[in-house]
């Protein structure tokens, strides 16, 4: 049975806008979450794993490499803000597993059945510090710009293929995550900094999404588009 498309991390903030809308436009969504219990949105499947584990992403990955994926969103990932010098090994290695090597395994796991039917999308959510970075996010960020070299180069070598990958970086997105971490002072201070004045819905990421990964997308590769009310313009 073939599967339209992936989401990793589907179960909620943009992961979960992301897999309605794919579910809206009439696709066939997997999901996955860390949870045993399914978590993600109606008519969606789900599939419990934990990319930190290296097992568990190794046999997702062999799951997909013969289930027909026609668009893979890689959405998953962790953060750990800490200074520099106070990075551990351990942390660093399992943000670059879940942020960086995860979606490296599951774009090789779907790639040939793409290359089989000439076409594919492959959408790499990112982050605006995959683009700009601050003090405390070493770790982050380099998960994310390696994001972006490797996007860049899988559209370098597969578009040809009509394969088209791209990264997404989002700004300061109103999640729950968001919500609970800057707090209302925080969201009204660092909405006066991003020149449209607010922060970003879900669903704007979820509609770029979308139309990345349609038909209608003929043209766009190897691109990281940073979608933040202007936030890393300014």
């Amino acid at each position: 049975m073939s599967i339209s498309a992936v989401v990793t991390g589907g179960t909620r903030g943009i992961g979960f806008a992301i897999a309605e809308r794919l579910i809206s436009d009439g696709l066939d969504v997997l999901v996955t979450g860390t949870k045993k219990i399914d978590s993600g949105p109606p008519q969606s499947d789900y599939r419990c794993v934990n990319f930190k584990e290296e097992n568990e992403l190794e046999e997702f990955a062999e799951f997909l490499k013969y289930k027909g994926v026609d668009i893979l969103v890689n959405n998953a990932g962790i953060n750990k803000i800490d200074k520099f010098q106070d990075i551990s090994p351990s942390d660093f290695d399992q943000i670059l597993q879940v942020n960086l090597k995860a979606p490296f395994l599951l774009s090789q796991a779907v790639i040939p059945s793409m290359k089989k039917r000439n076409w594919g999308r492959i959408i790499n959510i990112s982050s605006i510090f995959g683009h700009v970075t601050k003090e405390y996010r070493a770790s982050y960020s380099s998960s994310k710009f390696g994001l972006d070299g490797m996007t860049a180069a899988i559209a370098a070598e597969l578009s040809q293929f009509n394969i088209l990958a791209n990264c997404i970086g989002p700004g300061f997105i109103d999640t729950e995550l968001t919500r609970k971490v800057l707090g209302p002072e925080g969201i009204l201070e660092m909405s006066n900094k991003i020149p449209i004045k607010r922060l970003g819905n879900a669903s704007e990421i979820a509609a770029l999404v979308s139309w990345l990964a349609s038909e209608e997308n003929t043209y766009i590769t190897g691109q990281n588009i940073m979608i933040d009310g202007g936030f890393t313009r300014v």
